[in-house]
């Protein structure tokens, strides 16, 4: 048992060691909305390297959706559901080395993949022709990945965390220029009251349920503050 898990440990960090991004968008992630980058997977398929067959090249298609980039605080993640307690021991010490309350960029994604197709030509060729395609496009938003192709999900998340790095120091200029990195004397960044504000246009207007707008008010340890407000926006929304 350990042999195998070994041996899948090193096969990931071969298909991530050997992904190799082409091309990337040529925009960065915005800072203030959803960014939705194209990108087409190009790989040699499994099956090539246990029989003699002639060129071909798995051409995947599909969309990573970035939403857009919070600010949120190491106190704030501690208390989302979904994580394992060692992942909250993390951010606990995260807390305690730079405060329960020092801001920080969540970033979160989605991947939809579209098709597939497999291509009776070499991946230099394939990929050679979707650069021209893209450029003919002036698809700023693209990008080609070749990846491994039974592990090209790990190769996908290879170019996420890379096109992340590359945004991240925009993103930090833009909502420090707007003063959405400042903490206010609960704790709390601006960013995350304006999201509040949002989030209860949206109940308004009926566009989430009211489970949403308390469970951020929760995550923030803010929802006894807001409450009358939210039962307010309950009773006005019948």
């Amino acid at each position: 048992m350990r042999k195998t898990m070994s041996n899948y440990n090193d096969r990931i960090e071969y298909a991530a060691d050997n992904t190799k991004i082409i091309r990337f968008p040529k925009q960065k992630l915005s800072t203030f909305g959803q960014t939705n980058i194209k990108y087409y997977m190009v790989t040699e398929p499994i099956y090539g390297e246990f029989e003699a067959t002639d060129a071909e090249t798995i051409v995947r298609q599909g969309y990573v959706i970035a939403e857009k980039p919070r600010i949120i605080t190491p106190y704030y993640m501690s208390r989302l559901e979904g994580f394992s307690s060692e992942a909250k021991n993390y951010f606990s010490k995260i807390g305690q080395l730079y405060g329960a309350d020092s801001p920080g960029i969540y970033y979160s994604y989605s991947n939809q993949s579209k098709n597939l197709s497999i291509l009776s030509e070499c991946i230099e060729s394939v990929v050679d022709k979707l650069n021209e395609e893209i450029e003919g496009k002036a698809e700023n938003l693209s990008a080609i990945i070749v990846g491994q192709d039974d592990l090209w999900d790990v190769s996908l998340l290879k170019f996420i965390y890379e096109l992340t790095q590359s945004s991240l120091y925009n993103n930090l200029n833009q909502f420090e220029a707007m003063g959405l990195l400042n903490i206010d004397s609960s704790g709390i960044p601006n960013d995350a009251r304006l999201i509040i504000e949002e989030l209860f246009e949206k109940l308004a207007r009926g566009k989430i349920t009211p489970g949403i707008l308390k469970k951020e008010l929760q995550h923030w340890g803010l929802f006894e503050i807001y409450q009358d407000r939210f039962f307010a926006a309950l009773q006005s929304g019948k």
